[in-house]
């Protein structure tokens, strides 16, 4: 009997594997799918948490954990938001 649990949707999600943050409040994404993405965050920063994040010198303390970015002070921004919601970079 196999007791492996497996969810396709958790397993074909799109992680970040690497951020590179601006200057413009956007973030460089890479994704484990090999898609190269561009983020705009400036609609998050006037909501809640994320206003802490109009500080440049916070948000370029951009960093990859658990599949998605993260920032100092429990900030994140689940990976699929990420993916959804941001453009391709030409290749």
């Amino acid at each position: 009997m196999n007791t492996q649990w497996h969810d396709p949707v958790v397993a074909d999600m799109e992680s970040v594997i690497r951020v590179a943050p601006r200057e413009d409040f956007s973030l460089e994404l890479w994704f484990s799918t090999g898609d190269h993405r561009l983020f705009d965050a400036r609609p998050y920063l006037n909501r809640g948490v994320f206003t802490r994040l109009q500080d440049v010198a916070l948000f370029k303390q951009a960093f990859v954990a658990l599949d998605t970015v993260c920032w100092p002070g429990d900030l994140d921004i689940a990976p699929e938001t990420l993916y959804d919601r941001s453009v391709p970079i030409g290749k």
